[in-house]
């Protein structure tokens, strides 16, 4: 009688190794593939923080699109529209319509500046050559050239602004919106 022939079969020595190497590799392409993108949505989350805000000349300032020549001195005021960069959170919009000032030269370089919204209730205010003031048309309530409200219907005069004449003829504005219906007058944004 023949004794069955009995091969056994062993693991080459190599198996393990091979096994190790491939759950090494496997976990590492996959710790690689969770972090780019955790580390990518945390730089999104934290970029407002980090980022620096650039507004003009980095004194928040804006060169209005006017030169002190085109102005009469004690002329009509001239209704200047306020163009700037809108930036949010994660957005930048470049050039984008952000209010309308008067600018009045009232010497040879002094200009003043009032925002064209009245204080009473944020409408737009418009400027009356014939009558010599500016016209609010929400309660037909006037301010004088510099100004002065003329009735007790506004909370306070017309909102100026801070204006800077720089290399002689340019005319830098420091743009702002204040809140209506308040006698202070309360920065806005």
């Amino acid at each position: 009688m023949s004794q069955p022939h009995l091969e056994l079969h062993e693991n080459p020595p190599e198996q393990p190794r091979r096994g190790f190497m491939t759950h090494f590799f496997a976990a590492g392409i996959g710790l690689l593939v969770g972090v780019v993108p955790s580390f990518a949505g945390l730089a999104f989350f934290l970029d407002p923080i980090m980022r620096k805000k650039k507004e003009g000349s980095g004194d928040g300032f804006l060169k209005m699109p006017v030169s002190l020549d085109a102005l009469e001195i004690n002329g009509e005021p001239q209704l200047v529209k306020v163009i700037m960069d809108k930036v949010d959170a994660w957005n930048k919009f470049l050039n984008q319509p952000v209010g309308a000032v008067y600018l009045r030269r009232t010497a040879k370089d002094k200009v003043v500046a009032f925002n064209s919204r009245c204080p009473h209730l944020g409408c737009a205010v418009d400027y009356k050559p014939l009558e010599n003031h500016y016209f609010c048309p929400c309660h037909t309530s006037t301010f004088d050239d510099d100004g002065k409200m003329q009735n007790e219907i506004p909370p306070r005069d017309l909102d100026t602004l801070k204006v800077q004449i720089r290399n002689k003829t340019e005319i830098w504005l420091k743009f702002q919106n204040f809140r209506a219906t308040t006698p202070e007058k309360i920065p806005v944004g």
